[in-house]
């Protein structure tokens, strides 16, 4: 790749001034198809962020989503709208929309607007016209997603002007997230509506589409049609949509240094401002608790392992390290097919070895399919018999021992247990034996033949046998309590691993290694994805221990894998100390990137857009070259 291609990442200053905002009367508004509707990364990011915004802005701070009954029922309290908002809501209602005012079930419980979109719906014959006539953007007419988007752009945009009827004097900044929040953007710019946007891209959509197909995506970018390539994949509308945002915002930013390099390609504005994510660190804290917690659910993970495994092999659990993966199912974007390729290595190293320890890899992502396999749930569920029945025994067992010490008499042989307790741990240990190889898979993939995933391991011949060092268990559904094969959640699942890898090539920001970190993991990023970008650009090498950042910028797709593999033997072969030593220094970290240091950069660019109040906007329409 060629170095002069992307820009290096440039030092962001992470110290938090809490300058007041521009205007002490102003309000701010965020919107975004995620409020109160968990579908992707930014609804972390709001849920995380709302605290420290309403430690600046107070009730002056609103979030506005879509309304949706099936989430907002568990996210959302209903509560009387102060008399601004519920003064717009009474007009609002006169056109038939429905409104709700309340707060967000998270972490400061901020004040969120949740707007009724399906009202618009006997309009957007007229909405699409005026996207297209205003605005240059055609959409189709069965489109159900563009449909949802474009009703509730244009019923935000009625929020807004509204608003200002009822309080023209009150400075407005409202920030938008991504482009299914984005139509309210130019819809304001071009009825002269005084709000100062602020539109964020956190991956620009064609972007993604292009590094999933393209190997030289960063070598080539410069050079795309952008328009042209959108119409390709059958995405131009929602292109254009992000576009016109994007160019009709007051001000317009992006989550890192390579995503603003993406979006000067792609959508033709350079950023004016980068916005790094943030955690919220409290929700991961337990200093004192973090060896504890990773014992915890690594025994966890062991009974998995111990139903998966040992019906066919067994292996010494004492020995045994946990690495994962876990995010979007991007099988090239997030880095999967060189964390397998890695592994392939890896474990060709090992096995040259004597006595190496075991690696169990596991694959965490949501891909089609089926059901749980048969095999694996059978597993699990004749370990549970096994543990169900020495549950029933051990009390009489430990009757039989106390009983022998107080009479200070000695045990005999076969008294502890007896024929009939033999004969069943018999017919349970018959019965999960499995004269084949562990599963590489949990579930039943819709499409096994052709998932790339499947196909790069079995390629590999990474397949489980019992002479490797490296196994590898592939779940293609996302780890929860409810799970009846782990058992865990996220956050307990990772902090049981040893060793979090996300090489990702394509990844605006990359949430999976922050949450690593702080959870007291150590952690491999890639210097492809906004997050280790941004650790290169603030953090010396000796100061992320614990934290790497791998070279996919200017190495090939085989000295990026030999490097990972590289990083992996060395961590294989620490001992017990030295992981635990590195889990102390890599959690050690996580204050650097809570949202009390990374909110500043969303201050920042508040106080831009209320600096440029009243400046005529950025192109309205979206010329298709």
């Amino acid at each position: 790749m060629s170095k002069d291609r992307i820009p290096r990442p440039v030092a962001i200053d992470v110290v938090n001034s809490h300058v007041p905002p521009g205007a002490p009367d102003a309000v701010l508004f965020e919107v975004a198809w995620e409020v109160c509707w968990q579908l992707g990364g930014i609804y972390t990011v709001l849920k995380t962020k709302a605290d420290n915004m309403l430690s600046r802005w107070g009730d002056r701070y609103f979030l506005v989503g879509p309304y949706n009954p099936a989430t907002a029922a568990t996210e959302f309290e209903e509560c009387p709208a102060p008399e601004l908002i519920d003064n717009v809501f009474s007009r609002l209602r006169e056109q038939g929309v429905v409104c709700h005012f309340g707060r967000w079930l998270v972490p400061g419980r901020p004040h969120v607007i949740l707007l009724d979109y399906r009202a618009r719906y006997p309009r957007l014959h007229e909405d699409k016209y005026l996207l297209h006539a205003d605005h240059g953007i055609s959409t189709p007419p069965d489109d159900g997603e563009v449909n949802d988007v474009i009703a509730f752009g244009f019923t935000v945009t009625e929020f807004f002007r509204l608003l200002k009827e009822t309080a023209p004097q009150v400075p407005v900044v409202a920030h938008f997230h991504e482009w299914m929040g984005g139509v309210a953007v130019p819809r304001i710019a071009h009825l002269r509506i005084d709000v100062s946007t602020v539109f964020t891209t956190h991956a620009t959509l064609l972007g993604r589409y292009l590094a999933g197909d393209n190997p030289q995506f960063y070598d080539h970018l410069p050079f795309f049609n952008a328009d042209a390539e959108a119409d390709k994949y059958r995405i131009l509308p929602r292109h254009l949509i992000e576009k016109a945002a994007a160019h009709a915002s007051t001000v317009f930013t992006t989550v890192s240094q390579i995503t603003s390099y993406e979006a000067e390609k792609l959508l033709g504005r350079v950023p004016d401002h980068v916005l790094p994510n943030g955690i919220d660190v409290r929700r991961f804290e337990a200093p004192h608790e973090l060896q504890h917690l990773h014992r915890l659910y690594k025994e966890r993970i062991h009974q998995f392992v111990i139903g998966h495994f040992f019906p066919s092999y067994s292996f010494d659990l004492e020995r045994t390290l946990y690495f994962f993966i876990s995010g979007r199912y991007e099988y090239r974007n997030k880095g999967i097919d060189i964390y397998i390729e890695a592994l392939h290595r890896l474990n060709h190293r090992l096995r040259h070895e004597e006595n190496p320890p075991t690696i169990v890899a596991f694959i965490i992502t949501k891909a089609p399919v089926r059901s749980i396999n048969v095999d694996v749930i059978e597993n699990q569920a004749r370990l549970d018999e096994l543990a169900r029945f020495i549950e029933t025994i051990k009390d009489e067992i430990g009757h039989k021992i106390f009983m022998a010490a107080a009479s200070q008499r000695q045990l005999q042989r076969g008294e502890l247990i007896d024929e009939s307790v033999q004969i069943s741990l018999r017919r349970i240990t018959a019965a999960m034996r499995r004269f084949r190889q562990p599963h590489i898979v949990t579930h039943d993939l819709t499409d096994d033949a052709h998932d790339p995933t499947l196909n790069h391991l079995r390629g590999r011949h990474m397949v489980n046998f019992a002479g490797d060092p490296v196994k590898v268990v592939f779940h293609p559904q996302f780890v929860t309590s409810t799970s009846p094969l782990l058992g865990l959640d996220y956050d307990q699942f990772i902090r049981g691993c040893h060793l979090g890898v996300f090489p990702s090539y394509y990844e605006p920001w990359g949430y999976t290694p922050l949450e690593a970190i702080v959870s007291g993991v150590p952690a491999v990023t890639s210097d492809l994805s906004g997050f280790g970008a941004y650790v290169r650009g603030t953090m010396t090498p000796d100061e992320h221990e614990g934290l790497w950042v791998l070279n996919r910028r200017t190495q090939s797709f085989d000295q990026s894998a030999d490097e990972l593999a590289d990083a992996m033997h060395r961590f294989v072969h620490y001992n017990r100390r030295q992981r635990i030593d590195l889990r102390n220094k890599v959690e050690s970290l996580s204050e650097r990137f809570d949202w009390g240091r990374l909110s500043t950069h969303y201050h920042d660019a508040h106080d831009l857009a209320l600096s440029r109040r009243g400046q005529r906007a950025g192109s309205i329409s979206v010329k298709i070259v």
